[in-house]
């Protein structure tokens, strides 16, 4: 068994995990939303504020304005406001969350997009991976998540989310679509300031039969040992479409807080080698020792078949109240 024991949150039947995932996420949403950050001292600073934001429909900001270069961003040292000592106007305090594809939209669609309480205005929506292929390809993540969740949203009463995807004309070529994406990611969450890595509020993962996460695949290629990087291209992978990107493991446990979301009995060898094989080094183990303390998973029962772990009861932490 590992020794870095995460919390597990068994549930029957797959309707359970989605009622419960909505209710991580949201109060993950409103911690993040506070005017006092209960985490790190980095992990509310990174909000960049767009103003004149459309109410009117779910928008990419990544089609706003063109990303410079990193270079540029880190050496933007000059300021374009006035001096005197003049108290600068506090940045907004946004949601900022990744999330993968897969099973995972289905959650959150059957999860958020009934609630009166999902603030989506103040999101900032990232993905943790993407496959290069068309955003209308249903192998594509944040087309299956624009058709199944940011398409359904009440913009009108809830807001509109800032949703930052790949540029699609950049699918051809991994590592420059991988370069553009880190862009937006240092762009938005380091701005003018050195940072390591960036920090979410919330990752939200699933785990393939084979083990993969995100786009992160055991046993291939260098990145589970990539340190320094924000985004990988991935090239050849072993399964599903060939050429993607990647978050990588430095980011994925940087966050505040880790989250896999995994169900259905094919996932059940897997999630019995990462729980009680830790040693075999696969991306969910890494992770699970790397966020230690940070991490949840919420499975249904068949996804525990045989894995001898000790289940928890999910306490729900919040009301769908609109508040």
């Amino acid at each position: 068994m590992t020794t870095t024991v995460p919390k597990i949150f068994a549930f029957p039947e797959f309707a359970g995990v989605a009622e419960a995932v909505a209710d991580h996420v949201v109060h993950s949403q409103n911690m993040a939303l506070k005017d006092i950050a209960t985490g790190p001292s980095s992990a509310r600073q990174s909000s960049t504020h767009i103003s004149n934001q459309s109410q009117g429909s779910v928008r990419s900001a990544t089609s706003m304005q063109k990303v410079p270069s990193t270079r540029s961003i880190r050496n933007n040292s000059s300021g374009g406001g006035s001096s005197g000592g003049k108290l600068k106007k506090p940045k907004e305090r946004r949601f900022k969350i990744a999330i993968s594809g897969g099973s995972l939209i289905q959650v959150l669609h059957e999860g958020l997009l009934k609630r009166t309480d999902v603030k989506w205005g103040k999101w900032d929506i990232y993905f943790a991976d993407e496959r290069l292929v068309p955003f209308e390809s249903n192998e594509s993540n944040y087309g299956q998540a624009k058709r199944h969740i940011f398409d359904l949203i009440d913009t009108e009463k809830y807001g509109t989310p800032r949703i930052f995807h790949i540029d699609e004309s950049l699918i051809n070529d991994a590592q420059e679509c991988a370069d553009h994406y880190e862009k937006i990611l240092i762009k938005e969450f380091a701005g003018r300031d050195s940072v390591k890595l960036p920090m979410f509020d919330l990752f939200l993962l699933g785990c393939a039969p084979d083990g993969h996460i995100a786009s992160l695949f055991p046993n291939f290629q260098e990145n589970l040992r990539e340190k320094f990087a924000w985004v990988v291209p991935v090239e050849n992978a072993p399964s599903g479409p060939s050429n993607r990107i990647s978050l990588t493991i430095p980011v994925i446990c940087h966050s505040h807080q880790v989250t896999f979301v995994v169900e259905g009995a094919t996932k059940a060898p897997v999630i019995k080698t990462i729980m009680e094989r830790p040693e075999k080094g696969l991306p969910s183990s890494i992770v699970n020792e790397g966020a230690a303390g940070r991490v949840a998973w919420f499975v249904d029962d068949d996804a525990l078949s045989d894995v001898l772990v000790t289940k928890k009861k999910y306490k729900f932490l919040i009301t769908d109240d609109n508040n």
